[in-house]
């Protein structure tokens, strides 16, 4: 952003000519000068040079705040590109593959790019996935259950369990899936289809064979699971925060035969893998066998009795669709989960960033002076992108290299230091850093730079691409699908921002040691949008002493950070750090601690609460609107985060909740004419337990979670409705079954 001076006086000429005549006639009514007079162009004069002096008065503070920003190092903090994941298919009925360089530039309200190659593979690819039964379709069923297991002929103890084929991310849209608890096998299934019935064979040639630019096959397959963390983060069986497990999982290709009257499936070979294991959305790149080793079982019943059971592919019942199958990729689980979460899974997937790739721009030339400032062409500068390079005669363009800090540079050293944010570059003096010569040619090689709010966009904002092959001709014919929303972008901080942080960085100069240090240091994390921050000294979450009361605090030398993500709405659920978002914040402090401190970063353990409230409303209100208000005003009121609690900044750690406030709270909702009485209840295993003193006592780390409110005329409700059960049944043979729909 231009940097605009404050204005320490900001009157200007005319502001200064009206004032002295105003002086002119308090002092010496007598006079009235008009224009032409000399009196009149003495006061022009004097207010033209009283206008220069607060000109540079005005630019002394500002001179001053940057210099003493300069001493501190303190640089302002660069935009933060928005982030994402789409899939790139081709908009043609051909049977051939296509590498895309990296880099390729999605058109969009705000310009993206891919950050990798990719080969956009000539199938289009439908997930499926073995469906439970729902209560009345089961209902349905029982009666056929045992002649399924006869047609399916499942001998001994089997027990023939029916599903239904169901279609998962239709049209390429996210949609929250749970493999361990929805799916009978527990397994994923993507359907590799053809363009159409007749290309079948050939495309499966060119999935397994080496392309006309020398590549082997390779296919691309982004996931996204949903990372967010369990509730409990406390006692011994929590999970600390740090570098997660990878999931335990194969992928698998089916090759079309069988083997002892079992289907065959061989592992694909991962190349890559940004998902870290499905602990993070990412890409898989993995390796695709050859030809004989690609295909599928049919469908048909009548030549495949089978088809569909046991650990073969969901059976499709959609003729289109089975003719164009080309083969199967299953995502299976190989050991026991209580939760396999998923948001999307698709084929020819890319990661993509809200940045621009620039390349070859001239800077400008040097002039021989210590020190010397360049302008990039872009701010917001990715560091690990730029290279920056000098002209030598004799040698053309040689690169230079980046440098923290100029001061720690020797004086023959080829370094440049940068401004992020700014997006400038300085070298050095001769002192620290080599001198420029004259003359010399600065140029950008290559650089990237973009970021800001502005990339946060909701799922199918991009939807174009302009790509180039790996022989860098343009490729047309290509269409972008975006499952999901960007996220994670962030504009870059303004000089009043980083002013304010200059009475922190004195206080705690980048070290965490007391409590406010952790607390402004956590807030002050890059990356992510803190809410609030509470910091618990010698509180230490995972720890049970067996021989005092005091089973978590008082430990020494442990502080724990709790920390919640900013969520402007205060509707249920509470917000909840995911992994990500705490990894990123212990990482940030675990750096700025001190080494005999043990640290942990948490969220919230919350209390699930129940409210049911009677009341009296006065005439002329709407009924339904004051209750959705009498809600609303409950919800806020015990909100974790503004505008919770009595003080608006969210309801205080520790603090017990009243009926007594609640119905204050109540009652000030225009409309209400009387509170009959307010019943709190606290959950008990799968439901809903009165309390009896009509206070509900939290410990020093909990904060309440409003999850259920019944609000009545008249008498107040005594109770709520039960939890749902949880049910978890042993998988049986799965066979497929059609549900009738009307």
């Amino acid at each position: 952003m231009p940097i605009r001076p404050p204005a320490l006086d900001d009157r200007d000429f005319a502001a200064l000519v009206d004032e002295l005549l105003d002086r002119v006639s308090a002092h010496t009514p007598e006079w009235s000068p008009r224009q032409g007079d000399p009196g009149r162009t003495m006061i022009e004069l004097f207010a033209w040079l009283v206008d220069t002096l607060l000109y540079r008065a005005n630019l002394i503070p500002e001179r001053q705040r940057l210099a003493f920003l300069r001493l501190l190092g303190i640089g302002m903090r660069p935009a933060i590109p928005a982030t994402g994941i789409v899939s790139i298919h081709r908009d043609d009925a051909l049977s051939q593959s296509v590498s895309l360089l990296p880099y390729a530039t999605i058109k969009g309200p705000v310009p993206f790019e891919t950050k990798s190659e990719i080969m956009v593979l000539p199938v289009a690819a439908e997930t499926f996935y073995k469906r439970r039964l729902t209560e009345a379709e089961a209902e349905e069923f029982i009666d056929i259950q045992a002649a399924l297991k006869e047609v399916y002929r499942l001998g001994g103890q089997s027990q023939a369990t029916p599903y239904v084929t169901t279609a998962l991310f239709a049209d390429g849209q996210a949609e929250s899936f749970d493999l361990s608890t929805q799916a009978i096998d527990r397994c994923l299934w993507i359907a590799l289809l053809a363009p159409q019935p007749e290309l079948v064979d050939d495309v499966r040639e060119t999935l397994g064979r080496t392309n006309e630019d020398g590549q082997s096959p390779l296919i691309n397959i982004g996931a996204v699971p949903l990372i967010d963390l369990p509730d409990q983060f406390f006692g011994p069986d929590a999970v600390e925060i740090g570098p997660r497990a990878r999931l335990p999982f194969t992928w698998e290709i089916s090759t079309g035969r069988e083997i002892d009257n079992r289907p065959e499936y061989l592992p694909l070979r991962e190349l890559a893998d940004t998902t870290n294991g499905l602990t993070r959305p990412g890409v898989f790149r993995f390796a695709l066998p050859a030809p004989a080793f690609i295909g599928a079982l049919s469908n048909d019943v009548q030549i495949a009795s089978a088809a569909g059971t046991g650990d073969r592919p969901p059976r499709l019942d959609n003729p289109e669709i089975a003719a164009r199958l080309v083969t199967w990729i299953r995502l299976r689980p190989t050991a026991r989960l209580s939760h396999f979460e998923l948001s999307w899974v698709g084929i020819n997937a890319v990661e993509i960033d809200q940045r621009q790739t620039l390349r070859d721009r001239v800077l400008g030339t040097s002039d021989g002076t210590a020190n010397p400032a360049f302008a990039l062409p872009n701010r917001s500068v990715d560091p690990d992108s730029l290279v920056i390079e000098i002209d030598e005669p004799g040698l053309g363009y040689r690169p230079w290299r980046a440098i923290e800090d100029l001061a720690l540079a020797d004086r023959d050293d080829s370094v440049y230091q940068l401004d992020s944010e700014a997006g400038s570059v300085v070298f050095g003096d001769g002192l620290r850093g080599a001198l420029l010569p004259v003359g010399r040619r600065i140029r950008v090689a290559a650089m990237r730079a973009g970021g800001g709010t502005a990339g946060n966009l909701p799922a199918g904002s991009l939807s174009e691409i302009s790509a180039q092959d790996l022989r860098g001709n343009p490729v047309g014919k290509l269409k972008v699908q975006q499952p999901l929303p960007t996220q994670g972008g962030d504009d870059a901080e303004d000089l009043a921002s980083a002013e304010q942080r200059i009475p922190a960085m004195l206080r705690h100069r980048d070290r965490a040691i007391t409590q406010s240090d952790y607390r402004q240091l956590a807030a002050d994390t890059p990356g992510v949008r803190v809410g609030r921050v509470e910091v618990l000294p010698r509180f230490h979450p995972h720890h049970v002493s067996t021989t005092s009361a005091l089973t978590r605090e008082g430990v020494p030398g442990v502080v724990s950070v709790m920390v919640l993500p900013f969520q402007g709405n205060a509707a249920p659920p509470n917000p909840r750090p995911d992994r990500p978002f705490l990894e990123t914040v212990h990482a940030y402090l675990d750096s700025r601690r001190p080494l005999g401190t043990e640290l942990y970063v948490i969220g919230a353990q919350y209390r699930p609460i129940g409210l049911s409230v009677g009341v009296d409303l006065l005439d002329g209100f709407d009924y339904s609107r004051v209750l959705l208000e009498i809600r609303t005003a409950l919800f806020e009121f015990l909100w974790p985060l503004i505008p919770g609690g009595l003080s608006g900044t969210g309801w205080p750690l520790g603090k017990s909740v009243s009926d007594r406030e609640l119905e204050t709270i109540v009652a000030r909702t225009d409309g209400v004419r009387s509170v009959d009485k307010v019943n709190l209840f606290v959950q008990v295993g799968d439901r809903w337990s009165l309390s009896e003193t009509g206070e509900i006592k939290l410990e020093r780390w909990e904060l309440p979670e409003l999850l259920s409110v019944v609000v009545a005329q008249g008498k107040t409700p005594e109770t709520l409705a039960s939890l749902p059960p949880i049910d978890d049944d042993d998988l049986g043979v799965g066979v497929p079954v059609v549900v009738e729909v009307c």
